[in-house]
């Protein structure tokens, strides 16, 4: 079978789906091509006895009010997608200096570090805060909507040149390391910890890997006054569900079970992809790939590109993978304060990218109870991108090593749940554990890693253009890098490089740019 569409998509992650929905409403006939049964990628949901599961992402801001800064929501409202959220404003924290509550918010954490910390700690949060401000005003002047890696550029950016104006100051501390602009302000140890946790939860790297634009977008969307956090009512699933919708309503079709097992090239040119069951997807204008950099370069026939090119995306330094605890229990008699999150850290003297050191905890049912069973709770704990892949290389699933080697392996995360429900292992009725094997397996992902570990100073994530004419690239791997918001920015930055220039300016005037 033989079938041909102007732009085709690999791979359904909330990258993938996002490139797919826009380009469809910018009227390309478009087919995204999805290995797993599921579409989303690291963002999806799945079925288990009643219990709805979280595959990955559990925290979001920004989707359920406008303006909002988070390229997600662009992307939603650009294809006309609406979608119910609950809001809550605060997670617990476990950690060496004690268990509280976290709260977003312009001065909340303020309370939490007088507490702890006391005055002087507090001061230098303020003082940090003033810092970010600026930093914060800037990397928010243009949204990544206005993007495009062609000649039309200028023209897409250029309505937001007066915006960016005054912050020409600021916008050169924005591509260098966050700790660079914490060493200036932050003397006390806790909130460097705590600090380079939130930069570990947002990119997988600590402070002196992270660029400091994504710490302002951060600064920029939870700590200002009134700021709620969201959670999607269905899971993550239904932001999934969402952006099929979209594709869907405007034309575009998605086609699971569908791997794809190398890209076709045609007159020096991408002209479509090969399945592995056989068939041909033809292009005509662009294939764009949300593979990981790695997986996408074992897509491309040798000759196709240039074997520098080849070598210089294949030693792309990786992030860590993930462990994870998928849980439906009995909550029966269990407290009623449950927080829908949790940060579990063990010892900040390790770093918080240390092998098991992070955990975080997901309950989601708590907020909403359609995810479990009435009387039950689903509960998803993870170790966030810090589970190496050297102790699972070469195991084979069905042995009793791999058996053996996931119980120790887990036994992390039942100890932080532990800290917030004691007698969870009475409690279980659905337990399912994953492993950087599961990552690789469902999510075709290189050594399950959580995406590249480009450290802020030493490089950039790469753009979605590559020397082969008809390829584009969108997703973790690809500017402007890890996270749901930054992948949804590269999806939409592939359609809008794709797209005329007409159309791409009537979007942004269409989102209120």
């Amino acid at each position: 079978m033989n079938t041909e569409v102007d732009a085709i998509v690999i791979g359904s992650g909330i990258g993938g789906l996002s490139c797919g929905a826009m380009l469809a409403k910018y009227g390309f006939s478009v087919i995204v091509c999805e290995s797993h049964s599921i579409p989303g990628g690291a963002a999806h949901s799945f079925d288990r006895d009643g219990y709805k599961f979280d595959s990955g992402p559990s925290l979001y801001s920004g989707l359920s009010y406008r303006p909002s800064t988070n390229p997600l929501k662009h992307v939603l409202d650009a294809i006309g997608a609406e979608l119910p959220f609950a809001n809550y404003d605060s997670w617990g924290c476990c950690v060496p200096e004690g268990d509280f509550d976290a709260k977003v918010g312009a001065d909340d954490f303020c309370e939490v570090l007088a507490r702890l910390r006391g005055q002087a700690a507090v001061a230098q949060w303020r003082e940090l805060q003033r810092v970010m401000l600026p930093l914060a005003e800037a990397a928010t002047a243009m949204p990544p909507a206005a993007l495009r890696f062609d000649w039309g550029l200028p023209l897409s950016v250029g309505r937001f040149v007066p915006r960016l104006l005054p912050h020409a100051p600021s916008m050169w501390q924005l591509t260098g390391s966050f700790r660079q602009v914490m060493d200036g302000v932050v003397r006390d140890p806790f909130v460097r910890n705590w600090l380079d946790l939130l930069c570990f939860l947002l990119s997988g790297l600590p402070a002196e890997g992270t660029i400091a634009a994504e710490m302002a977008f951060m600064f920029a969307e939870w700590y200002r006054p009134n700021v709620v956090l969201d959670y999607p009512l269905g899971g993550s699933g239904a932001i999934v569900a969402a952006l099929v919708a979209g594709l869907e309503r405007h034309g575009g079709k998605l086609l699971l079970n569908a791997h794809v097992d190398r890209i076709l090239v045609e007159n020096n040119r991408a002209a479509g992809v090969k399945l592995r069951n056989g068939e041909t997807l033809r292009a005509r204008c662009a294939v764009v790939s949300n593979a990981s950099v790695w997986d996408t370069i074992g897509l491309i026939p040798d000759d196709a590109v240039p074997q520098s090119f080849r070598k210089q995306r294949a030693a792309t330094p990786e992030c860590e993978s993930f462990m994870h605890l998928h849980l439906g229990i009995d909550a029966t008699g269990i407290r009623s304060d449950l927080a829908c999150h949790y940060i579990v850290v063990n010892d900040w003297s390790l770093g918080v990218a240390a092998p098991q050191n992070v955990v975080v905890v997901s309950i989601p049912s708590v907020l909403d109870p359609t995810l479990a069973p009435v009387g039950k709770h689903a509960i998803h704990v993870y170790t966030p991108g810090n589970e190496p892949y050297a102790p699972w290389h070469g195991l084979d699933r069905r042995s009793p090593e791999y058996a053996l080697l996931k119980e120790q392996r887990a036994e992390v995360m039942w100890r932080a749940l532990e800290r917030v429900i004691p007698d969870i292992r009475s409690r279980c009725e659905v337990t399912l554990v994953g492993t950087p094997l599961t990552h690789a397996r469902y999510l075709r992902r290189h050594h399950g890693s959580y995406g590249p570990a480009i450290q802020a100073g030493t490089g950039l994530f790469p753009g979605a253009n590559t020397p082969l004419a008809g390829l584009l690239c969108c997703g973790d791997s690809t500017f402007p890098g890890i996270g749901i918001p930054a992948v949804a920015a590269s999806g939409m930055v592939a359609a809008n490089t794709l797209t005329p220039l007409d159309k791409h300016l009537a979007m942004l005037t269409a989102i209120g740019f």
